[in-house]
This record gives C-alpha cells, structure tokens and sequence, in this order.
C-alpha cells in the first residue's frame, strides 16, 4: 500500500541535539529513525548533525544498512563519548520493507516506537517496538538487537522523542509513556489530523 508520512516539530527554548528522518535504501525499503544527543547547546547539535550525516550518506564501514542491529553497532563504535566532549545519544532505527510489510528496529536507549495495527483502525491495537538496547557511546562492547514486527492491514507508527510525554501535572506527578500511548491509540476527532490531535493534547495538559 501506499506509505505517508506526517512530521511535527516543536522547537525548545535551548539549542539541543533531537533530529529525525527517513530515506529510501532502495526501491522497497525505507529507513526511520529519531536521534537525541544528551544535554543541551551547540556541542548537542553538532553531534546530532555529524551522527545523522553518516547515517543518510550511509558512510559507516562495514555497515549493512538494511540491518538495525548493525547500524547502531556501528555509530556506537564511531562514536565513543570519550572522542565527542563526553556526550551521547539515543537513537532508534527501523527499516520498512513494503514489500513483504513488516519492520525491522533496533533501539539505542531510546523509547520505543509505538505501532498501531490491526485489520482496521477500528480494531487496531498499540505495540511498543523496542529492543532494550544501550545508549550510544557508553560502551564500547555495547551489544544491539534487531527485532521484526509484521505488519496487519491498518498500520500507523508513532516515533518520537522523550520530550513527548516527559511532562509534569499540575499536581506535580509525571506524566508517563503509559499515558502517552494511551493518547496515541485514542480516537482522533473528525476533521483533525491525528498530529495535531495529539499536540493540542499535550499541550493542554
């Protein structure tokens, strides 16, 4: 079937390290991914840049892109914190095959995508696709899986940072990627796109 996307981006008030994107590997598999380098300011940002740079010029040596598991094995050895001002990331990275429709993730400390599929978007159900992976840079012995999810005629996925549903209450509880999932499998009321739905949402908390 057809594969759409739709992005929102909503700027913080400091510099940071979040980025995003997809591209095409070839004719039938479609690289996803969102990183987000720890902290704040310039030295974040060009992290960010150097780390997406190499994942969409696909410059890792040895690096068989169609593979989650070995991309991040891969940036966790090009990108040791001890070479990079001390600084991490998280990432996760996934690969849509159209053909067979299933994906393929991995997770790098980062929380994981969520799923909504089923036979209809009626019937659909969320699930969290996650690997348990480590963040990137920590360690250089650092091991990653990839996991498989096959798709079911109505799929929508939700990738996203922490910022997302990291959220204090004004009773001064957090609100937690529970509650956030919950938001996401919601109805969305008519005539408004799913993205807007949930900003407007979250912001209104």
């Amino acid at each position: 079937g057809e594969q759409q996307a739709e992005l929102r981006f909503i700027p913080s008030t400091e510099l940071g390290g979040d980025a995003r994107g997809y591209h095409w590997l070839d004719d039938d598999h479609l690289a996803i991914y969102l990183l987000d380098v720890c902290g704040h300011g310039v030295g974040a940002a060009l992290l960010s840049i150097s780390a997406m740079n190499v994942i969409r010029s696909r410059t890792l040596p040895l690096t068989n892109f169609l593979k989650p598991a070995e991309v991040l094995a891969a940036l966790n050895e090009s990108f040791q914190m001890e070479k990079h001002n001390n600084m991490y990331f998280t990432i996760w990275y996934g690969v849509y095959d159209r053909k067979q429709r299933r994906i393929a993730y991995s997770c790098g400390g980062h929380p994981p995508a969520v799923l909504i599929t089923g036979p209809d978007a009626a019937s659909a159900r969320p699930v969290l696709l996650e690997t348990g992976g480590t963040i990137i840079g920590a360690r250089k012995d650092a091991t990653f899986k990839s996991a498989v999810y096959e798709l079911q005629p109505y799929a929508k996925m939700y990738l996203f940072s922490d910022g997302a549903y990291e959220i204090f209450l004004p009773d001064g509880s957090l609100w937690m990627l529970e509650d956030f999932v919950r938001l996401l499998a919601s109805p969305t009321p008519q005539g408004v796109s799913d993205l807007d739905h949930i900003v407007s949402t979250i912001t209104s908390i």
